[in-house]
């Protein structure tokens, strides 16, 4: 009987221990998190590029979006995007609720699926969905988009 008690003991004692050292959940850094997202493909939603301008770094980045595939700054990638948004009249972009945003120290990364809801110019509907993996820095206190990952899954 003693020595049951002292294994339990020893067993409560180990989880104990076991809990007090378990990593703690990440503090909230301030940072991005999911109405961040949404703020930022609600300006892609405008289809206006001036609208998310103050999201993304400049510089020499790189942005891989789903046509023409790469490109190496924000100036390009906004010039680029340009043309292909110029096809549509409407759209509603929505983060979905599988968005996961991992703080990093003054680098913040997250990964999302995007509803898309776009109407061509000439009327035509397009519904699907965008993978997006991004990565921001914090630059000057603003939370600064310096890569990106969207493409598009195929049918």
């Amino acid at each position: 009987m003693r020595k049951r008690f002292v294994t339990m003991l020893v067993c409560l004692l180990s989880l104990s221990f076991c809990a007090l050292a378990a990593p703690k959940p990440a503090a909230k850094s301030g940072g991005p998190d999911k109405a961040y997202m949404q703020k930022i493909w609600d300006g892609w939603a405008t289809l206006d590029t001036a609208n998310v301008a103050q999201y993304y770094a400049s510089g020499d980045r790189t942005f891989f979006d789903i046509t023409p595939v790469k490109y190496n700054s924000w100036q390009e990638y906004q010039e680029g995007v340009k043309k292909v948004l110029a096809g549509y009249k409407a759209a509603t972009l929505t983060v979905n609720d599988d968005a996961v945003v991992h703080p990093h120290g003054d680098l913040v990364w997250a990964t999302a699926t995007i509803k898309t809801d776009m109407t061509e110019q000439s009327g035509k509907r397009d519904m699907g969905a965008f993978r997006w993996t991004v990565v921001w820095e914090k630059q000057d206190g603003k939370w600064l988009i310096v890569h990106e990952h969207v493409s598009e899954p195929l049918p």
